[in-house]
């Protein structure tokens, strides 16, 4: 179906600033690509932003992120349940919605082509207390982890930040306990190092947490990582980064259209990589096929 009009949202910020960098560039590329289709170019300023400039697109319009995940999760959010759809050119560090979609691997100019033009797919939408997300719901210690970074000397960046951040945390290690429910039937219950409630199979940019989640099967694929002390954190982090995880007696697997996941006190979150404000309870749900995606 052709779009009325496109809106395109940059995040001049994403990939470390690399499409600041590229803008002049990509926004001459864009314009050839949409051609005679009414095209609008928007740089977002501040965090959250986008959200807000995805709500003011044009009813029946594609709305096109460029950058990240969390600026893929900022359009979501704006546009979700809505007449408009979702454009994605993955410029980002993270890219787990575009490799979710299949576009993480087109060259720049297909990945244009392909958020501007007439083909769509229905992907089901996620939504965490309330907010929309596209690919991933995780809690516990990766968010902890991603929460400390924040914090973290600025000096460190890439995979020296990660890794200061994992062991600062780990020093620290309290486990929560976790019930987690669906339909009024209590799946687990116990102390729980993280939860995943995923719509892709990855999320981190790339780590396959739930390696048979599918976007279009209008269910949440959940794992939850129970009990472990702190040099078994040390051993499950590698067999979870090569997908080698599931079958330990400590990690459970399932799968619906909605969860309860409570906690013993507010627990870090984050939605598609962008951190939410720590809860003791997350209502996590599937709108299946809710969600309009440009795709190759």
């Amino acid at each position: 179906m052709t779009p009325s009009s496109i809106t395109v949202i940059l995040n001049p910020a994403a990939g470390r600033g690399r499409v600041g960098r590229m803008a002049p560039q990509l926004e001459a590329a864009l314009r050839r690509a949409a051609g005679e289709k009414p095209l609008k170019l928007l740089h977002t300023q501040a965090p959250g932003e986008g959200v807000f400039l995805a709500r003011e697109a044009p009813v029946g319009s594609r709305v096109v992120a460029v950058g990240g995940d969390g600026t893929v999760h900022e359009v979501i959010r704006g546009i979700a349940h809505s007449d408009r759809s979702l454009g994605v050119v993955p410029i980002g560090s993270g890219n787990d919605f575009a490799r979710m979609a299949g576009l993480h691997e087109l060259s720049l100019e297909r990945s244009l082509k392909v958020a501007l033009g007439d083909k769509t797919q229905a992907f089901d939408l996620g939504e965490v207390n309330g907010e929309a997300f596209g690919a991933s719901v995780g809690i516990g210690f990766d968010a902890q982890v991603a929460h400390k970074a924040l914090s973290a000397p600025t000096f460190l960046r890439g995979m020296p930040r990660y890794l200061y951040s994992l062991f600062a945390v780990l020093r620290e290690l309290k486990l929560p306990e976790l019930v987690l429910e669906a339909e009024g039937k209590v799946l687990f219950q116990g102390p729980a190092l993280l939860s995943a409630l995923m719509n892709a199979r990855t999320y981190g940019g790339g780590i396959p947490i739930t390696p048979g989640a599918s976007p279009h099967d209008g269910l949440l694929s959940v794992l939850v990582a129970g009990e472990f002390s702190k040099i078994g954190v040390l051993g499950i982090l590698p067999r979870l980064l090569a997908g080698k995880h599931l079958g330990h007696p400590r990690v459970h697997e399932f799968s619906g259209r909605s969860f309860t996941v409570r906690y013993d006190r507010a627990t870090p979150a984050h939605a598609d990589g962008e951190l939410l404000q720590a809860q003791s309870t997350y209502e996590v749900r599937i709108h299946p096929g809710a969600l309009r995606v440009a795709v190759p």
